[in-house]
C-alpha cells in the first residue's frame, strides 16, 4: 500500500477550513514547514483515517474535533497491487466511510464494509504493520508502554520474523515451533489466565468450583452431625439433672429451711418495732428538752439587753432632735441663696433682652439704608440681563460653523485651481502693433490692446483694418471631466447653508459674529459682578428688605453702658451660684445626719418593743425566770429515762437485716431450683426436637456420600494442575529453545539493519531482545550498553533504523506499507541527521517514506519529493 494524498476538513485548528497534500510519490517525501502549521494534525488524522471507526468517538477522535465543534473529515487516496482507491471518514455528525475505485469511479464499500476493506490493508490492527512503521512525533517505539500495546507489536514482529524466516529447525524456530507454542499457549489458555490463575469459564475453573462446593457441603454436613451427637449428649445429661433436682426429699429439705427462718424474721421484725417506737419518745422528749433550754437562755440574754438599751435609747433621742434643728437651719440659708440666684437672673435676662432690640433695630436700620443700593443693583442686572438675551439672539443668527467657512475657502481654492488649468490649456492670441500702424485690431469685436494675450475656447474672429478677417480654430478636444461643475456645485451649496452670497459676505459675518461674541462675554462678565449669586438671590434681598419696618425701633439706648450693665449683672448670678454651691452640701450633710439619728432612734425603738414581747410584764419576770428553769429539770429527768429504755430494748432485739438476708436466701433457693428445673424440660423438649429432625433427614448417610465425593473432585483438580503444569513447562521449554536461537531466529531482521547502522556508527553491534524482538543492548568499543541508557538522539535514531528493517521484511513478505515519520529525528545532531537522511534514500528505493518535519534548514538536506499544504474544499 502506498499513499498518493491526504485531505482533511474541520480538524482541530483547521476550524472551518481544509487543507490538502497532493502528489505524494514512491520514495521520500518531505513535509517541511515551522510549528503550528498542521503538521502532527495531518499525522494524527492519517491515523485515524486507518485505525479509528469512524461509529465511535474514543480519544484520539475527539481530539480532532476543533473546540467549536463541527465533523471532522478525512479523506487519503491509495494505491495497492489491485488499483487506486480514494478512503473518506467524517466523524460525529453525519459519519461515514467510504471507498471508490479511483480508475472506475466505482464505490467498492462503505459504512462496516469499508471498515473492513481497511482493516485488510493494515493486516496487525493497530499495532501492525503501521505500529512497526509510524512514528508519533516524541516516541521511538522502545519505552515503557501498557503491556497490550507492546504484546500487540511483539505478535506482529513475531509472525514477520516466521513469515520471512520460512522453516529455520523443527523445534528452536520457525512456524513449526510456533505453531507448537500457539497450540500450547492455547491449550493453556484454555484453563488457565497469563497470570497463572484459573480462567473463568473454563473446565479448570469448572472443576475447582466444584471441589469447592462439594468441601463446603462436607465441612456443613460434618457439622451436622457433630452438632447431632452433641444434642444426644446434651438430652441425656439434662434428663439426669432433672432427677437429682425433681426428688421429693429436696423438696421438703427446701420448705423447712423457708419455715424456719420466716419464724426468726417475725420474732425480730415485732422487737424491732417496739424499738422505733421507744426511739421515737425519746426523739420527742429531747426535742421539748432543748426547746425549753433555748426558752430559758433567750430570756436571760433579753433581760441583759433591755438594761443595755434603755441608755442607748435617751442618747439616739437627743440627737434626732439637734439632726432637726441644724437640718431647719440649712434648709433657711439655702432657700436665701437660691431667692438671690433668681433676682440675679432675671436681672441678667432683662438687661441681654434690651442688648438684643437694640441690636435687631440697628440691624434693621442699616438693612433699610442698603435696600436702595439694591434696588439700584437689580434695575441695572435687569437691563444687562435684557441686552445678554438680545445679544444671544444676534449671535445667533450671525454664527457660522467655522469648519463650513474652511470649506468654502477650500472650495474656492480648488475653482481657481481648477480654472487656471483650464486657462492655461486654452490658446491665446496677441498683437504687436508697429508704431506708425493707425488701424486696430478686434477679436470677436472686441479690440486687442497691443501686447495683450487673449483667450478663446473654440474658434476665434480676428477683423484687421484693410486686411480682412482672420479665423482662428484650436481644434483641441473639450474636457470630458467636470470637476469644476461639481466644485461650483459645492461652492453653491456651501453658500446656501449659510445664507451668504461669497466667501468675503461669510468672513464678514464672521468676524461680526466675533465681536457679539465679545460684548456677550462683557454683558455676562458684568451681570457676574452685580449679581454674584444670580437674579434670584438679588431680588430676594430686595423683597426682604421690603418687608422692614422702622415703626417701635428705639435707638435711644446706650449701648456701651448696656453691655457694662450686663457684665455686671452676670457677674452678680455668677456670685449668687457660688455662694448657692457653697452651702447646698450642708443641706446635704444635715439631712443624711436627720437620716441617721431617725433610723437609729427607731431600730432602738424596735430592739425595745421585742424584748418587751419576749419579756413580758417587768414584776412577772422573776416568777417566769424561775418556772423556765424548774420546766428545764423536769425534761432532763424525763430524757435520761427515755435513753435508758432505748438501750434496754436495742440490746435485746437481733440482727434485722441478717436475719431477712437469710429468709431471702432460703426462698431464692428454691426459686433457683424451680427455674432450673424449668429450663431443663424446655431444653428436653427442643433437644428431642431437633434429635428427631435430623434423624429423619439421614445426615450422616449424606455426610459419607459428600465425603465421597469430595474425594473425586480433588482427584480431578490434581490431574487439572498436573496438566497446566505440563503445559507450562513445555511452554518454558519452547521459550528457552527460542531464545538460545534468537541469532538464528533474529537473522532477517539483523541482515536488514546492518548496512544501516554501518551508514551511521562505526564498530557497532546490537543485541535484539528474544522477548520483544527489539533492541536491547549495543557493542560499541568493546563496551556493552543498554538501549534505555542511550542518548535520546541515539535512541530515536536506532528506533528509525528498526522501522526501516522491519518494513523492507514487510515488502519482502508481500506487505509493503509506507513509513511515516512525524519530526522523529528532534534529538540527533547534523551529521547523524545526513547519514539518517543517506539511510532513508536507501531503503525507499522501492519503498514509501514519508517526513513530517519543523527543521526547516536542517531537512532541506534530505532532498526528496517536497511536499506542500494546500487549501481544500470538500
Amino acid at each position: 500500500m502506498k499513499i498518493s494524498a491526504l485531505r482533511l476538513f474541520n480538524v482541530k485548528r483547521f476550524a472551518g477550513r481544509g487543507i490538502a497534500i497532493e502528489g505524494i510519490g514512491d520514495r521520500v517525501n518531505v513535509l517541511c514547514a515551522a510549528n503550528e502549521i498542521g503538521k502532527s494534525t495531518s499525522f494524527e488524522a492519517l491515523h485515524a483515517l486507518f485505525f479509528q471507526p469512524h461509529s465511535g468517538t474514543p480519544g484520539d477522535v475527539q481530539r480532532l474535533r476543533p473546540y467549536s465543534g463541527g465533523n471532522p473529515l478525512v479523506e487519503a487516496d491509495i494505491t495497492t497491487g489491485e488499483s487506486s482507491f480514494r478512503i473518506t471518514k467524517q466523524y460525529y455528525g453525519g459519519r461515514s466511510a467510504r471507498v471508490v475505485d479511483l480508475r472506475s469511479g466505482r464505490l467498492v464499500a462503505q459504512a462496516d464494509e469499508a471498515e473492513n476493506f481497511i482493516t485488510s490493508l493494515i493486516r496487525g490492527g493497530t499495532s501492525g504493520p503501521a505500529g512497526l512503521l509510524w512514528v508519533r512525533q516524541g516516541i521511538t517505539g522502545m519505552e515503557k508502554r501498557s503491556r497490550t500495546e507492546e504484546e500487540g507489536e511483539k505478535q506482529v514482529r513475531q509472525s514477520l520474523l516466521e513469515s520471512v524466516q520460512g522453516e529455520v529447525e523443527a523445534v528452536t524456530g520457525g512456524r513449526r515451533m510456533a505453531e507448537i507454542m500457539a497450540a500450547a499457549k492455547e491449550a493453556l489458555s484454555d484453563m488457565v489466565t497469563a497470570t497463572g490463575r484459573p480462567k473463568a469459564g473454563g473446565r479448570y475453573a469448572a472443576a475447582i468450583e466444584e471441589r469447592d462446593r462439594l468441601a463446603d457441603d462436607e465441612a456443613r454436613l460434618a457439622a451436622e452431625v457433630t452438632h447431632l451427637r452433641q444434642a444426644l449428649d446434651q438430652r441425656a445429661n439434662a434428663a439426669a439433672r432433672l432427677v437429682e433436682l425433681d426428688s421429693p426429699a429436696e423438696r421438703e429439705a427446701r420448705r423447712a429451711a423457708i419455715q424456719t427462718a420466716q419464724s426468726r424474721f417475725d420474732a425480730a421484725k415485732a422487737q424491732n418495732e417496739k424499738l422505733k417506737t421507744a426511739e421515737a419518745e425519746l426523739k420527742l422528749v429531747r426535742e421539748r428538752r432543748n426547746a425549753a433550754e433555748r426558752e430559758l437562755k433567750a430570756f436571760t440574754e433579753a433581760l441583759g439587753k433591755a438594761a443595755l438599751l434603755q441608755g442607748s435609747l435617751s442618747s439616739a433621742e437627743i440627737n434626732r432632735a439637734e439632726a432637726v434643728k441644724r437640718r431647719r437651719e440649712a434648709s433657711d440659708t439655702i432657700k436665701k441663696a437660691r431667692d438671690n440666684v433668681e433676682l440675679a437672673e432675671a436681672e441678667e435676662q432683662e438687661l441681654r433682652e434690651r442688648l438684643t432690640r437694640f441690636d435687631a433695630a440697628t440691624k434693621a436700620h442699616e438693612a433699610h439704608k442698603r435696600l436702595a443700593d439694591l434696588k439700584q443693583r437689580l434695575a441695572e442686572a435687569e437691563k444687562l440681563r435684557q441686552s445678554i438675551e438680545e445679544g444671544e439672539a444676534q449671535l445667533a443668527l450671525l454664527q457660522i460653523p467655522t469648519k463650513s467657512v474652511e470649506e468654502l475657502q477650500a472650495c474656492e481654492v480648488e475653482i481657481a485651481k481648477l480654472r487656471a488649468i483650464d486657462e492655461a490649456a486654452r490658446p491665446s492670441v496677441s498683437v504687436h502693433y508697429e508704431a506708425d500702424t493707425a488701424g486696430t485690431v478686434t477679436l470677436d469685436g472686441q479690440p486687442l490692446v497691443d501686447g495683450e494675450d487673449r483667450t478663446y475656447d473654440g474658434h476665434a474672429r480676428l477683423e484687421v483694418a484693410g486686411i480682412g478677417t482672420i479665423t482662428l480654430r484650436s481644434n483641441r478636444p473639450g474636457r470630458s471631466d467636470n470637476q469644476l461643475v461639481q466644485a461650483e456645485a459645492a461652492r453653491t451649496a456651501l453658500l446656501a447653508s449659510m445664507s451668504v452670497y461669497s466667501l468675503s459676505a461669510a468672513r464678514d459675518r464672521q468676524a461680526r459674529a466675533q465681536l457679539a461674541d465679545a460684548d456677550l462675554r462683557g454683558l455676562r462678565d458684568r451681570l457676574s459682578f452685580i449679581a454674584p449669586e444670580g437674579l434670584a438671590k438679588l431680588r430676594e434681598e430686595v423683597e426682604a428688605g421690603n418687608t422692614i419696618s422702622l415703626e417701635g425701633l428705639d435707638l435711644d439706648e446706650d449701648p456701651a453702658l448696656l453691655r457694662t450693665a450686663l457684665a455686671q449683672a452676670e457677674e452678680r448670678r455668677k456670685q449668687a451660684r457660688l455662694a448657692l454651691r457653697e452651702v447646698e452640701p450642708d443641706q446635704s450633710r444635715a439631712d443624711d445626719a436627720f437620716v441617721a439619728a431617725e433610723t437609729r432612734l427607731a431600730s432602738l425603738t424596735s430592739d425595745q418593743a421585742q424584748l418587751a414581747v419576749i419579756l413580758g410584764q417587768e414584776e412577772a419576770r422573776a416568777e417566769r425566770d424561775h418556772t423556765l428553769s424548774a420546766k428545764l429539770s423536769d425534761l432532763d429527768k424525763s430524757l435520761f429515762e427515755a435513753e435508758a429504755h432505748v438501750l434496754k430494748l436495742g440490746e435485746d432485739a437481733g440482727d434485722l437485716a441478717s436475719i431477712e438476708a437469710a429468709l431471702t436466701r432460703a426462698r431464692s433457693v428454691e426459686a433457683a431450683v424451680d427455674k432450673e428445673i424449668n429450663a431443663l424440660r424446655e431444653t428436653m423438649a427442643g433437644l428431642n426436637a431437633e434429635i428427631r429432625a435430623q434423624s429423619e433427614e439421614a445426615v450422616e448417610e449424606k455426610w459419607r456420600e459428600t465425603s465421597e465425593a469430595l474425594t473425586a473432585a480433588n482427584a480431578r483438580v490434581a490431574a487439572y494442575e498436573k496438566e497446566v503444569a505440563v503445559l507450562q513447562r513445555v511452554t518454558t521449554a519452547l521459550e528457552k529453545a527460542r531464545s538460545e536461537a534468537r541469532e538464528l531466529y533474529l537473522k532477517p531482521v539483523m541482515a536488514e539493519l546492518g548496512p544501516l547502522l554501518r551508514l551511521l556508527f562505526d564498530d557497532v553491534a546490537i543485541t535484539f531482545d528474544d522477548k520483544t524482538l527489539l533492541p536491547q543492548t549495543i557493542l560499541r568499543n568493546g563496551q556493552e550498553e543498554d538501549v534505555d541508557r542511550l542518548s535520546g538522539g541515539m535512541r530515536e535514531q536506532l528506533s528509525v533504523l528498526t522501522r526501516l528493517a522491519f518494513a523492507r521484511l514487510l515488502a519482502r513478505d508481500g506487505r509493503p506499507a509506507p513509513v511515516i515519520l512525524d519530526d522523529a529525528l528532534v534529538y540527533s545532531d547534523d551529521d547523524r541527521i545526513e547519514k539518517m537522511f543517506d539511510a532513508l534514500h536507501r531503503q525507499s528505493r522501492d519503498q514509501q517514506i514519508i517526513v513530517f518535519s519543523c527543521r526547516q534548514r536542517a531537512f532541506q538536506k534530505l532532498g526528496g519529493n517536497v511536499l506542500h499544504m494546500t487549501d481544500w474544499q470538500p
